[in-house]
């Protein structure tokens, strides 16, 4: 049997279709400071990080051995009242959790259901298709330049590793424009593209005041890359980019995306080729 945990984004919507059209027996369940847009046809099971050892106890008594972490999950608050005795003996690895990277953290939450006798287990192994093969989708091709600011931003995003920081960066000529940080990558590609049109931040007393373009940077053009740190935890962290990506880079005036082929999710990719047809955008999912 099955858990899916579900959080923000369109992930956890697209695992539920799937789940009904093959006929897959699950629990849905979801943390109760999290929203979801996901919407299952049969009851939530809702816990909070300090009932854990509760919630894990609950699983095994419905059959459960496996589960899935499906959408985007903020760091979770803490009221130390309300931890039950069940959870109590977990306190000391929750407490070294929320004090660590990202990933340590992820690893030692996993930890917990793995010893439990529950398997976590990525999106992309209850639903394969969402990890697409390598190659291209869509008829646009990268230029030589292109793949040179490919091989620049897998190097970025590996430096990047070392802090625990982010998963993507847009690279034009081999120069790192933005990389991204906890925000996310929208909140990224909005920065370039505040940096790029000279829109507003703010205002103040005098006035309006406008970021002024930084020296040296191009008005359009650039490439996407998004690729999994080394040692990223991919069944609860795999990086993801949907058609609001593909719409967010034609806006910003990129020429193109270039994703890790088996460690990268893309989400409708259909409709990801379709938006990248028509607005000349070139996706590469990159070995």
């Amino acid at each position: 049997m099955l858990a899916l945990v579900v959080g923000e984004g369109q992930l956890p919507e697209l695992l539920l279709e799937h789940l009904a059209d093959t006929n897959t027996p699950y629990h849905l369940c979801q943390m109760e400071w999290q929203g979801s847009d996901a919407r299952g046809d049969q009851p939530v099971r809702k816990f909070r990080i300090e009932t854990l050892g509760s919630f894990i106890a609950w699983l095994k008594d419905q059959g459960v051995d496996r589960i899935c972490f499906a959408g985007r999950v903020d760091r979770p608050p803490l009221d130390p009242s309300k931890i039950d005795p069940e959870t109590m003996p977990l306190v000391p690895r929750m407490m070294q959790a929320l004090q660590v990277g990202d990933d340590a953290a992820l690893r030692l939450v996993l930890g917990f259901f793995e010893e439990a006798g529950i398997r976590p287990v990525g999106a992309h192994e209850i639903q394969p298709d969402i990890l697409p093969p390598a190659g291209y989708l869509g008829s646009h091709r990268p230029s030589e330049q292109h793949a040179r600011d490919a091989d620049r931003g897998i190097e970025v995003i590996a430096a990047m590793a070392a802090a625990d920081v982010g998963q993507a960066c847009i690279v034009h000529e081999r120069q790192p424009l933005v990389i991204e940080a906890q925000p996310g990558t929208d909140f990224m590609m909005q920065s370039l593209l505040h940096e790029r049109a000279n829109l507003p931040w703010g205002k103040a007393p005098l006035g309006v005041f406008k970021s002024p373009r930084a020296k040296g940077l191009p008005p359009k053009g650039g490439v996407l890359i998004k690729a999994a740190k080394p040692g990223q935890e991919l069944r609860i962290d795999m990086p993801t980019i949907g058609p609001d990506t593909i719409l967010r880079a034609v806006q910003v005036g990129l020429d193109g995306i270039v994703v890790e082929a088996g460690r990268v999710i893309v989400l409708q990719s259909a409709l990801c080729t379709k938006l990248a047809e028509k607005h000349g955008l070139f996706i590469w999912v990159r070995e």
